[in-house]
């Protein structure tokens, strides 16, 4: 497999898995972006091990986690002005507020359990390969997600 061939078929999967990460599109684009100009520096070591996709999702995931570090993050994020005027009335569906309040509660997990969570509830992958993108133990990923789940239940029941 080619890089190219590579790309065409996993980089949709790719970009959904890091908004999930960020909770940001745009943030999303920028890591993907990132993670496959050095997928593609190091492409010879991506195709030579035993599954590539999981290869470049721990790349990416290793990635997200150290994300401040990178210069990319530092970039400045325009917004536009505010407008004095009151926003409109807005009716959602009680599904949309529901999808933003989790968005809004996984912001306030710390990263790696994030992307833990993802990692389970979103990709389905068991605490074996989990461990093995987020590069640890499979104690720690159970820890991570036992943790986060924790974190997530008391504030809602704080909430309420």
């Amino acid at each position: 497999m080619t890089y190219e061939e590579f790309a065409d078929a996993r980089l949709g999967a790719l970009v959904r898995y890091a908004v999930l990460l960020t909770g940001d599109p745009h943030l999303a684009e920028d890591l993907v972006q990132e993670t496959m100009v050095r997928v593609q520096l190091n492409w010879r070591r991506v195709r030579r091990a035993d599954s590539p996709e999981r290869y470049v999702r721990r790349m990416l995931t290793n990635q997200y986690i150290d994300w401040r570090r990178g210069s990319w993050f530092r970039r400045v994020l325009l917004r536009g002005e505010s407008d004095d005027r009151p926003a409109p009335a807005i009716d959602h569906a009680q599904a949309t507020a529901d999808r933003d309040d989790v968005w809004s509660r996984l912001a306030t997990l710390p990263r790696r359990q994030r992307a833990a969570l993802v990692l389970r509830f979103y990709e389905d992958l068991p605490d074996g390969e989990i461990a093995e993108v987020l590069g640890c133990a499979v104690g720690t990923v159970r820890s991570a997600i036992s943790r986060a789940l924790a974190t997530l239940r008391a504030e809602l029941v704080e909430t309420r």
